[in-house]
């Protein structure tokens, strides 16, 4: 991939044609059909997805039902972790969707959907109609996946990769953990959510080390041989922290087979290593709720039609974000913005009897390797008859040979980023 150059980015962006995830005109999105959406699951795919169909239609009554009270976003989760913020700053509230007019925000879990006759049923007893129905579950964890490792035991061993108490979590075993302690965090196996955040998690952990306790250490066994952005990674590693990160690939003893939680051991098929903080991640799969309806496949995944994602295996049911099959397009926060602004164009258009649209997404990567040290990746993705698939060279990486004054732009641009898909999901 070519060094990221914005300009040009921002420029390829703009040749992709109108029906785009980019710059679609709301005007030719204008259709009075008036249906009920049910959306399930209010993260970075639902929320965008209703706050679009009320903007692309506000005749369609959207239905969003979101067992927490706030949402607390994956991105910038890490920052907590590494003291530069609180849980606070990524906390957000539904009440500026709930007083759309068409938007109506139910605080409820979903425990079963029909698709025969189109209703959900709810936690709290509710059954509630739908002529559309999206899914935004997010990810599930496969808890059996590793010996000795299960949900109870995550309340020791944290996985944090769904913010909230598991950030604190985290965060404080960091701080109460002893000058020259051992942190290990064990990625899993792709596919999983937020491929670049165990490496930027052990960016933001070294940096507070560095500071605070410069004596640690921090493990990483990885059950893969690459990761993304590594070489940015690897090479920003060795300019800050030397000697502080360790990175152990699956083919050279790294997959974590095996824990012992009294012992605060890991083990690999080679090995075995003692932690003072153990952060285990382990494989994921679509949230429950998706394997409940039958919308999986034997991987655990939901396969859908990439170019409208309307569900393969049930009909009037549209799945997006970290639970879908989208092709070439990762499983990230920007991804499942972008792919629910595209499901909720082709869904009116379904619901209005028009032809689907030709589209296009794009994802935009940030990762902080300390709190004014930023890296990117980002790229175009069009429709083919092989799915979603990038557009070659539409996309781009920061240059591995960035001085420090672009390396602290990048970190504000990632500051930026935050802010405004965070805007675009709940203004």
């Amino acid at each position: 991939m070519k060094p990221f150059n914005r300009r040009e980015f921002i420029k390829s962006v703009g040749l992709l044609g109108a029906f785009s995830s980019l710059g679609y005109s709301i005007q030719s999105l204008a259709s009075s059909v008036q249906a009920n959406v049910v959306i399930v699951g209010g993260g970075f795919g639902g929320a965008t997805c209703a706050n679009y169909l009320h903007k692309y239609n506000p005749n369609i009554n959207v239905t969003l039902i979101e067992q927490n009270a706030n949402f607390v976003t994956c991105p910038f989760s890490n920052t907590v972790i590494g003291g530069f913020n609180n849980l606070d700053f990524i906390t957000h509230g539904y009440s500026a969707l709930n007083k759309k007019s068409s938007i109506k925000v139910v605080q409820d879990r979903v425990t079963s959907i029909d698709p025969d006759n189109k209703f959900v049923k709810t936690l709290a007893g509710k059954k509630i109609p739908y002529d559309r129905l999206v899914i935004s579950p997010g990810i599930s964890f496969i808890w059996d996946a590793i010996e000795g490792y299960n949900e109870t035991l995550s309340d020791k061993l944290p996985h944090a990769w769904r913010p909230g108490k598991q950030t604190q979590l985290l965060r404080q075993q960091l701080v109460d953990m002893k000058n020259g302690g051992t942190v290990i965090i064990a990625p899993p196996g792709n596919p999983f959510r937020c491929p670049p955040g165990p490496y930027e998690r052990a960016s933001l952990m070294a940096e507070y080390l560095k500071k605070h306790k410069p004596k640690s250490k921090i493990l990483i066994l990885d059950a893969k041989d690459k990761f993304s952005k590594q070489p940015l990674f690897q090479n920003a590693w060795d300019e800050l922290y030397p000697d502080m990160i360790e990175w152990t690939p699956g083919s050279q003893g790294g997959n974590v087979i095996r824990v012992d939680a009294k012992k605060m051991t890991v083990s690999t098929e080679d090995d075995t290593y003692k932690g003072d903080v153990i952060n285990i991640i382990p494989p994921q799969r679509a949230g429950d709720i998706a394997a409940k309806a039958n919308l999986v496949n034997d991987k655990g995944w939901c396969p859908v039609d990439q170019k409208t994602f309307a569900s393969k295996m049930q009909q009037h049911i549209y799945v997006i974000g970290d639970a879908c099959i989208a092709g070439k397009m990762p499983k990230s926060g920007y991804a499942a913005n972008s792919q629910a602004k595209v499901c909720a164009m082709q869904l009116i258009a379904d619901l209005d009897g028009r032809p689907t649209f030709e589209p296009s997404w794009i994802n935009t990567c940030y990762s902080l390797i300390a709190e004014d040290y930023g890296i990117s990746v980002a790229m175009v993705y069009r429709y083919s008859d092989k799915g979603i698939v990038g557009v070659k060279g539409a996309g781009g990486v920061s240059p591995p040979e960035a001085d420090n004054k672009l390396r602290k732009q990048e970190a504000e641009y990632a500051k930026g980023w935050y802010q405004s898909i965070t805007k675009d999901m709940f203004s």
